[in-house]
């Protein structure tokens, strides 16, 4: 029997088993998904837990529960891939070989790689939300928050929903204002990017809505280091921010066991083919979602378009055949603007985001870098669909994996 072995139950993992067990027969085709534990994060909810919109509750369920009947799931560390061998040992020594092998082991946060941050302050005046202790602790943080200067820092890229962090700072601004103490706050945003986001015609949208709002944004700002006692961050050009309140999204790297198996670039994350997902140098390793080197977003709307693609090519793969060049780098993000607003963006490796209507050219019912409520509730909607339709490798109507230009305008 065929093994196909899948390495992550994550979003890419997962939707990935469904749609490989739907396609490969049974009695050929042995399908194993290995992680650490059973337990899913709902990621895109971990932004709503500081400012008390979710409960922790609300954004985990048994990653057993979404793995579909005829996959057999192990939970387990995986000490390290042995390509030439194909095969990956996995911690207690026990041995998996495969035939195929997809990489979904996504990407962890590093904050001791940055000098200082978790020394003296961190988890007290200084937190993460990209994990769900750090944004559990945020949210204590900010319902005790009494005003002073809150800074929001990116320290480097690439991360997780590169939009999460103005998101962020959207929310504190919202949250601030019915909490009545946003006029004795000072809310900064403190990037290694030149402007709020990466695409131009964005950047200058978003930077618009952050001006608006009374936050500034200190941009080519490379963080270097904290100083925790004294609530100083610093950079390498030794430009300081003082704060009163630390938020920082910090260093993301790929998985330790990328590290460990040396398949890895300096960030642990794995070269990969931009159009095929192909590892570079292996003809039957594909990787999918935040694992990848690609110049993409990091985004659960990356890893789904990637899916459809790499859903053909593993099949062609299999038989022998040419792989297809077929993803394009498309991503599409809901910004949450607060009071009840969200932006939408939808770009791709070569087109950044533009005006229009989505996903029913010229109809929507979503607006194209534009804010409006009913986005908010796209955004809101989308929980649903990430555990009922995305998890399943499900096709959602109107939303391709190949961006179009229609509905939109430049």
């Amino acid at each position: 029997m065929k093994k196909l072995l899948i390495l992550g139950a994550g979003t890419a993992g997962t939707m990935m088993a469904a749609k490989m067990r739907r396609n490969l027969d049974r009695d050929d085709w042995e399908i194993t998904v290995v992680d650490q534990d059973d337990r899913h994060i709902y990621q895109p909810g971990l932004l709503f837990i500081p400012f008390s919109i979710y409960r922790t509750r609300d954004v985990i369920k048994p990653r057993s529960r979404y793995i579909p009947r005829g996959v057999d799931f192990i939970t387990s560390e995986i000490d390290v891939i042995e390509p030439d061998r194909n095969r990956v040992r996995l911690s207690g020594g026990v041995e998996l070989e495969y035939d195929f092998l997809v990489i979904a082991t996504g990407s962890r946060i590093v904050p001791e790689e940055t000098e200082g941050l978790t020394e003296e302050g961190w988890q007290e005046t200084a937190f993460d939300f990209y994990t769900l202790d750090g944004a559990a602790r945020l949210e204590g943080a900010l319902e005790a928050w009494e005003g002073g200067r809150l800074v929001l820092n990116v320290v480097e890229m690439p991360i997780k929903c590169p939009i999460a962090p103005i998101e962020f700072v959207c929310l504190a601004d919202w949250y601030l204002t019915e909490k009545g103490v946003r006029d004795k706050t000072e809310i900064l945003y403190a990037t290694p990017l030149e402007g709020a986001f990466t695409k131009p015609r964005a950047s200058a949208m978003l930077g618009d809505i952050l001006d608006k709002k009374n936050i500034k944004v200190e941009g080519l700002y490379s963080a270097g280091s904290v100083d925790g006692a004294n609530g100083v961050l610093k950079s390498w050009d030794e430009r300081e921010i003082s704060y009163d309140l630390l938020v920082t999204i910090p260093t993301h790297m790929g998985s330790e066991t990328i590290e460990r198996s040396d398949m890895g670039d300096e960030l642990s994350f794995v070269p990969t083919n931009k159009n095929t997902l192909q590892a570079d140098g292996f003809e039957n390793i594909f990787v999918l979602g935040d694992a990848t080197d690609l110049p993409s977003s990091k985004a659960g709307s990356v890893a789904h378009f990637q899916g459809e693609v790499l859903e053909e090519n593993l099949l062609r793969a299999i038989m022998g055949r040419p792989l297809v060049n077929e993803f394009d780098g498309h991503a599409n993000c809901f910004i949450e603007t607060g009071f009840g607003k969200a932006v939408l963006i939808d770009f791709n490796y070569d087109v950044e985001p533009l005006p229009g209507k989505y996903p029913v050219p010229g109809v929507g019912p979503l607006s194209l870098l534009g804010e409006s409520e009913m986005n908010h509730w796209g955004k809101m909607a989308f929980r649903w669909i990430y555990w009922n339709m995305l998890l399943k490798g499900a096709e959602i109507p109107g939303v391709e994996s190949r961006m179009s230009m229609a509905g939109k305008w430049s």
